[in-house]
């Protein structure tokens, strides 16, 4: 799981992040951080919509090379 000041470095950036939900990369969530509790995480996407993710997703910078959970 992600750790909260990591969380708050992304959100204060502003950088997007990925978060990888599985092994397919059309399934990865993009967007911005904007607030997160001990076990969800809300990501903002680029069309505006918020999404409720949970924190034991792999949450990465969107500009790096995509990490495989499987592998």
């Amino acid at each position: 799981m992600i750790d909260d000041e990591q969380l708050n470095a992304y959100r204060v950036s502003g950088e997007k992040v990925r978060v990888v939900r599985d092994g397919l990369k059309e399934n990865d969530i993009r967007g911005i951080v904007v607030a997160w509790d001990d076990t969800h995480v809300l990501i903002r996407r680029p069309n505006r919509n918020v999404v409720k993710l949970d924190r034991n997703y792999i949450i990465q910078p969107s500009k790096e090379e995509r990490i495989d959970p499987l592998g």
